[in-house]
């Protein structure tokens, strides 16, 4: 069953929050008592564990969007102080717990039960060519508990867009930073106040920017070229439809039902800590 361009973004929106209530500080706090570090050892630990014990050239090839160096400063230290099992038992305890408290009543509701089946259904029917992460996460076994099967439901469809956001990245030849700086500007925000590269050496962030200029994307002042624009906005409406055959299972009915029985969890979602 195919769904419009303008559906399938609106299921990435009410999708999104859900699947990363697992960069929340509850779930972090799961990660930080079985001995990491910070909320990067954690990050990496549970986001990289579907791949097992994978270097972390591999895990930086696969996240795509990490600048260099980065991911070694976890892995492989993080497989010392726990297994990737053990991880992705922690993300899971961490992220339904964070979620359940998040979205309260809801939790419980009749509901809840109709949407995790759903959501599955559509989450565990994608085709995993050529995504690494996502394959990964399907080979893992489907909570039954309906809150943690509704988070790793979205997870599934997250990284299944992911994965095919990253395609159409680097089928337009934009790097992963490069791809931070062009989400920077389509939010209104200078590359340097973007959280994701705020933080990388200045030289480092002007090379990047740079690279950007001399092709047109980005002008002489940091900002939005007209040709910058409109490839992020090829890029997006690619990862739409990359997207799209993780619903290809649902008949409009039960699409329509979906995103409706979504949007009051996707809201409750976003609370912040």
């Amino acid at each position: 069953m195919s769904h419009s361009q303008t559906k399938i973004h609106r299921m990435f929106e009410l999708v999104e929050p859900i699947a990363t209530v697992t960069f929340s500080a509850m779930a972090n706090e799961a990660f930080l008592a079985v001995g990491m570090r910070n909320y990067w050892d954690g990050y990496f630990a549970g986001r990289a564990a579907p791949l097992g014990l994978a270097p972390a050239e591999v895990v930086h090839a696969v996240f795509y969007n990490f600048a260099d160096g980065e991911v070694a400063r976890h892995i492989p230290w993080v497989w010392g102080k726990i297994t990737p099992q053990e991880a992705i038992a922690v993300r899971e305890r961490g992220s339904a717990a964070a979620l359940r408290q998040r979205i309260g009543e809801l939790a419980d509701s009749p509901d809840l039960v109709r949407v995790a089946d759903l959501a599955t259904r559509a989450a565990v029917s994608a085709p995993t060519e050529g995504r690494a992460l996502y394959a990964g996460l399907r080979a893992l076994d489907v909570p039954e508990e309906p809150v943690a099967r509704l988070w790793h439901a979205a997870t599934l469809l997250r990284e299944h867009r992911g994965d095919g956001h990253n395609a159409a990245l680097l089928a337009h030849g934009i790097g992963g930073t490069e791809a931070h700086v062009l989400l920077a500007l389509s939010l209104g925000m200078r590359a340097e106040e973007f959280g994701r590269i705020h933080h990388l050496p200045k030289a480092q962030l002007a090379a990047v920017i740079d690279r950007l200029h001399g092709r047109g994307l980005v002008d002489a002042a940091g900002g939005f070229t007209a040709a910058g624009r409109e490839t992020k906005e090829r890029i997006e409406t690619r990862t739409d439809e990359l997207a799209a055959p993780a619903y290809d299972v649902l008949t409009t009915a039960e699409f329509d039902e979906l995103t409706s029985l979504l949007e009051p969890i996707a809201a409750a979602a976003q609370t912040d800590d």
